[in-house]
């Protein structure tokens, strides 16, 4: 596999198997909030910087796809158990399903479709970020 290079990265994913309400409690649709992920440690973790587009994207079989969008808050950091990233994110009103994705030729080969057990973080490259835009309001 090739590394990622920063030009192929257009938004960092990071996925959770817990609803956004299990993550936050209380978060309502269009409310920012800043959440800390837990990382894989790789790589990757170099090329994630503050500012850098992210979403929340939730994994499994109840409502998966994306639920928050939004931008890494701070630099990758550590924990107890390892790496973890603060992103600031706002949750979606209605998530953009995973089956729409799915079905949608620019996102079908999106990393977190294709390898969905893979860990934090993924990625969407230019290309795929353009489409996931296209079915936000």
């Amino acid at each position: 596999m090739t590394r990622l290079q920063p030009a192929d990265v257009a938004c960092w994913v990071v996925k959770t198997a817990r609803p956004p309400s299990a993550v936050v409690p209380g978060w309502r649709p269009g409310e920012e909030r800043t959440v800390s992920r837990c990382l894989y440690r790789s790589y990757r973790l170099g090329l994630v910087a503050p500012g850098d587009p992210c979403l929340l994207w939730l994994s499994g079989r109840d409502r998966p796809g994306v639920h928050a969008t939004g931008v890494v808050a701070g630099e990758v950091g550590e924990d107890g158990s390892g790496p973890l990233v603060h992103v600031r994110l706002t949750l979606l009103a209605e998530p953009v399903p995973r089956a729409d994705l799915l079905a949608d030729p620019g996102f079908a080969d999106a990393e977190v479709l294709r390898v969905p057990a893979g860990g934090n973080p993924s990625y969407l490259s230019p290309a795929q970020h353009a489409a996931l835009l296209a079915h936000l309001p």
